[in-house]
């Protein structure tokens, strides 16, 4: 069946391509500032293709139109597109070309490529200028094309900051302001425009609420040796965010002057990162200024989380383990007593959450999936598109908060019944798999890739795998997704990779989707420590913070070896002991049954 909303849009699209001279038009998911979610007034991608998920780009032409995203959504992306005259492209199959190459092949020499130069990244314009350069094609970027044909298009984003006191962030801006002033000089930069919104929030221990579940603010700041200046909207500052930025040397000024700004800098040496800075700023930044390209030198200094946060963030993650197991507790109690959907049990979920003072808000959408649902990894579950769920199988429940006091993610697959003999060994893999993880001992430098195939280990042996990466940073009070550690096996062309430090903190998200039938991950959030020193160098290790029981009939200890069977009753004991203490009579009988020995 057609999608006449989504063709009938595309073809006013078309219609004002054509009156600009653009032959292609890229559409990103992206605001102006890269971040991974966006806010609704950034959703031009959606708006355009019906596709939903966090990650993608379309490509529109007079005669088609593409959209490329990665495995985690090939399932959804494959129904929400159908019907649109939109072509899937699966990122990193084989035979399936990237959107360069794609362009490469199919644009025609002198043709025009146009985008909206604020969110295309540098490094995505810079590719594009070289890919296509033998075929003279003109670059139109000054103009976001969606204005003339999304009439509706909500309002641009402006919530109010609010502060983080020193006593939860541990430092303070001046202090932090050193660190980045001194990795400048280190880099040889005379200044920097931070254009990622959760550096500007570590930085200026301010946050916000322009992107759903990020506390962030719509913002830029600038630092160079003599000053800050931070470029937002004058409503969204209150008197006491104002004050403090004032109080501290912080220069204020109009969100939308910030392109006249950098055009009026003058043989500045000025520290871009091109992953995340704008097309169109950076293009601006290079008229009178040598621009220095490396990392925002505050994605290092915040993901290397101070004492004050660790101590923080233990205190939150034992509050947010006691309301998930809490959570699961009530799930099994009353499945198959009364209807509960994904929605419903979503909401059971966060109404735990709420009861724990510091609760701000969820760190990114409870993705509930059931059975066949669970096998898109980032499945949403809407009122209108839901699973009732049944006394059999599994739900993946991945969530997580917001807190005054940090952010958490966390991720068990629970049954709710009898299981299949499938579902029991994928279970049983991913959690030898996540065991091994968290186990790791390892050398002072490895980093994500050196350590990725411990989790895929188990799974690889059995020629099964996961199409995405074992895990990522969390931010504090920030971002659910922050950089520069990860765990991944396979980084793209161009990422850096940065070796795990002392106080970064990382997922251990192993899983398991079987399209049509079932999904698991299990996820813990973990911190590098330092090991034992000796001659041959500085061992490290993980810690962890996630306390919540693993599904003790769902595994199979033929599956797991002697070690990890032992680690299991180890952890389920621990969980028992951490727990318990803040469960009811009832809820501690329960536990004690689902922690007993495998």
């Amino acid at each position: 069946m057609e999608n006449q909303l989504i063709r009938s849009r595309l073809s006013a699209l078309r219609e004002v391509m054509k009156d600009r001279g653009v032959d292609y038009y890229v559409i990103p998911t992206a605001d102006f500032h890269g971040s991974e979610y966006v806010n609704e007034y950034f959703k031009v991608r959606e708006f355009f293709s019906g596709f939903t998920g966090s990650a993608g780009t379309l490509l529109v032409w007079q005669d088609g139109a593409a959209l490329w995203t990665d495995g985690r959504y090939f399932i959804q992306a494959a129904t929400e597109l159908s019907g649109t005259g939109v072509d899937l492209m699966k990122m990193r199959e084989e035979g399936v070309p990237t959107l360069e190459e794609f362009l490469q092949e199919k644009i025609q020499n002198g043709m025009t490529l146009g985008f909206d130069g604020r969110t295309i990244s540098a490094r995505e314009g810079k590719s594009f200028e070289e890919k296509l350069k033998d075929k003279n094609v003109k670059f139109y970027y000054e103009e976001d094309l969606a204005e003339s044909v999304w009439k509706d298009r909500p309002a641009f984003p402006c919530g109010e900051t609010y502060l983080i006191p020193e006593s939860v962030a541990g430092r303070n801006l001046l202090e932090k302001a050193s660190d980045v002033r001194k990795k400048l000089t280190g880099l040889g930069a005379e200044s920097t425009l931070l254009t990622k919104l959760d550096d500007v929030a570590w930085l200026l221990n301010v946050r916000g609420c322009d992107v759903e579940c990020n506390p962030v603010v719509i913002s830029y700041v600038y630092v160079s040796d003599k000053k800050i200046v931070l470029f937002i909207q004058d409503k969204a500052l209150n008197a006491d965010v104002r004050e403090y930025l004032v109080k501290n040397g912080v220069e204020i000024a109009p969100y939308d002057k910030v392109a006249d700004f950098v055009k009026s800098l003058s043989g500045e040496k000025i520290l871009l990162d091109d992953r995340y800075c704008g097309y169109a700023t950076f293009k601006n930044c290079t008229m009178k200024n040598q621009v220095v390209e490396a990392p925002n030198p505050t994605e290092l200094l915040k993901s290397i989380k101070n004492p004050t946060e660790l101590a923080n963030m233990e205190k939150i993650y034992m509050a947010d383990n006691i309301a998930l197991t809490k959570f699961i507790y009530w799930l099994k109690k009353n499945i198959g007593k009364m209807e509960i959907t994904e929605v419903s049990a979503s909401d059971k979920l966060e109404e735990f959450r709420r009861q724990i003072p510091e609760f701000l808000d969820l760190s990114f959408p409870t993705i509930a999936g059931y059975e066949a649902n669970a096998a898109m990894m980032h499945y949403e579950a809407t009122p209108e598109n839901h699973a009732i769920l049944q006394k059999k199988g599994f739900l993946l429940v991945d969530s997580g908060g917001q807190y005054m006091g940090g952010t958490t993610d966390v991720t068990r697959t629970i049954a709710l019944g009898e299981l299949t003999e499938e579902e029991i060994y994928h279970y049983s893999l991913v959690a030898a798999g996540m065991i091994q993880m968290t186990n790791a001992r390892f050398l002072y430098g490895c980093t994500g890739r050196n350590l990725d195939i411990l989790a895929r280990e188990p799974i690889w042996e059995k020629g099964l795998d996961y199409k995405c990466g074992t895990g990522h940073g969390v931010g504090y009070i920030l971002n659910v997704h922050e950089g520069p550690q990860s765990l991944r096996w396979q980084y793209l062309k161009g990422a850096t990779e940065y070796p795990f430090e002392e106080g970064m903190d990382v997922t251990n998200e192993p899983g398991i989707y079987v399209e049509g039938s079932h999904g698991i991950r299990i996820e813990d959030v973990m911190v590098a420590k330092k090991g034992e020193k000796n001659e041959y160098g500085q061992f490290m290790y993980f810690d962890t913070l996630t306390w919540v029981p693993l599904e003790r009939s769902a595994i199979d200890v033929k599956f797991l070896t002697d070690r990890q069977r032992t680690w299991i009753n180890a952890y389920q004991q621990t969980v028992f002991e951490k727990i318990s203490p803040y469960l009811s009579e009832e809820e501690r009988d329960w536990l004690r049954g689902e922690t007993a020995a495998v």
